[in-house]
């Protein structure tokens, strides 16, 4: 698979500086900068350049076939796309998540996928045949502590008594009828002791014992491909045994900082089309003014960290700056921005606008906003980090490629 650097070489040879940066959304300057190094690439260039370049795989070339379960944004469904995966069906609930999706993964793009709203009431028969389940599914505690074995009263699978109103149960009993060769779940890092440990205890016996899946579990940091601590489990398995191994796993001992994914001032920010000067003041090189602190919630926030600060908590709020990193970004971001607050010099801080959240998730910034800022930060908040879920992928993808070949096949090795 071509490196970003590599595929930038081939849209150059292909596009002047101008087409490319009208394609990309992007100032020539920018692109210059690419070329020569002055500055990283977008850490989600590359599929946007694969797009652009043709490189997408069509439908009968698709390397496999993955559905994507409580979906919201589409960020795992990029990681896998950027590695040859084409999306069949797509589960989410929420209408706002919906819209943002829809927008940029339209479904006139592929006739024949599939996008439903609640996944509870559909039966696991109906959903479409693919090779790889994906999900970040919601995390709930289980009314059993522990999975069932058969038994005599004619249960099919223990996992029914155990997950049964849970929405794990939605990915279980899919995995059971659709039987795909491997499927990747995430969740927070925090999976292993919810409920005192009983919810992990359930979901890897269902998966290993129940289903009877080769099941590796890691958690993994977005630290090494965006400027944000953001720690995740993921829950990898396949059919049959392979040889996969986190070790195989890339991850940079050092990534980027803030200053990748923050609006800049020196004239250089890029002019995009879908957003206009929704968050970035182009005239004025500046960010727009609403996304500064009032001085009444600044206040606010200083009194209350000093007051924990008194008491020796550790509660307040975060202070960044351009040199540095972040904390997790949350789902409450809207309400006060406190845990991501950017630096501005002795005046008051400010949230990170919404373009900066998707630069933050390793969304790049081809990618379209079309909801409220508050439906955003939701949104950005409850994401994944889009190049850890492509490094994933590009682990997983030869162990698929190869069960796959001995599903055509009984006679490969």
């Amino acid at each position: 698979m071509e490196t970003s650097t590599e595929l930038l070489a081939l849209a150059r040879a292909r596009y002047t500086q101008r087409q490319l940066s009208e394609q990309l959304g992007v100032t020539g300057r920018t692109i210059a900068r690419w070329e020569h190094g002055e500055t990283p690439l977008p850490t989600m260039l590359a599929p946007a350049l694969r797009e652009l370049l043709g490189m997408k795989p069509a439908a009968e070339d698709a390397e496999f076939r993955f559905i994507d379960l409580f979906a919201g944004i589409g960020g795992i469904r990029k990681g896998f796309e950027s590695h040859g995966g084409r999306c069949v069906f797509t589960s989410e609930w929420n209408d706002w998540a919906k819209k943002t999706y829809l927008t940029n993964f339209p479904d006139e793009n592929d006739p024949e996928h599939v996008f439903i709203g609640d996944i509870q009431p559909l039966p696991a028969a109906e959903v479409a045949d693919h090779d790889v389940l994906l999900a970040g599914f919601p995390c709930q505690p289980f009314s059993i502590a522990g999975v069932s074995k058969k038994n005599a009263l004619g249960r099919a699978h223990g996992f029914e008594d155990a997950t049964q109103g849970t929405l794990f149960f939605d990915v279980a009993r899919i995995i059971d009828e659709k039987r795909p060769a491997a499927f990747m779940l995430e969740n927070v890092k925090n999976l292993r002791s919810h409920d005192k440990g009983r919810t992990f205890a359930v979901i890897m016996a269902t998966l290993e014992e129940e289903l009877g899946y080769q099941v590796h579990t890691k958690v993994i940091d977005g630290i090494s491909f965006t400027p944000q601590h953001r720690e995740r489990i993921i829950i990898v398995g396949f059919r049959e045994p392979t040889d996969f191994s986190w070790d195989d796993l890339e991850l940079p001992p050092v990534g980027p900082k803030l200053e990748t994914i923050l609006h800049r001032t020196d004239g250089t920010e890029p002019v995009l089309e879908w957003d206009g000067d929704r968050f970035f003041d182009h005239d004025n090189a500046s960010v727009q003014p609403k996304y500064t602190l009032t001085p009444k919630l600044w206040a606010y926030l200083q009194a209350y960290a000093a007051k924990h600060k008194a008491a020796g908590n550790g509660f307040g709020f975060g202070l960044v700056h351009p040199s540095g990193t972040s904390r997790t970004l949350s789902a409450r971001y809207y309400k006060d921005g406190s845990e991501i607050l950017v630096a501005q010099g002795a005046g008051r801080p400010r949230r990170l606008t919404p373009r900066e959240c998707a630069r933050l998730m390793g969304f790049d910034d081809s990618y379209r906003i079309p909801v409220s800022d508050t439906q955003a930060y939701r949104q950005f908040g409850n994401s994944v980090v889009a190049p850890v879920m492509a490094e994933i992928a590009r682990i997983m993808t030869p162990h698929v490629q190869t069960i796959l070949a001995r599903q055509e096949n009984p006679l490969v090795a």
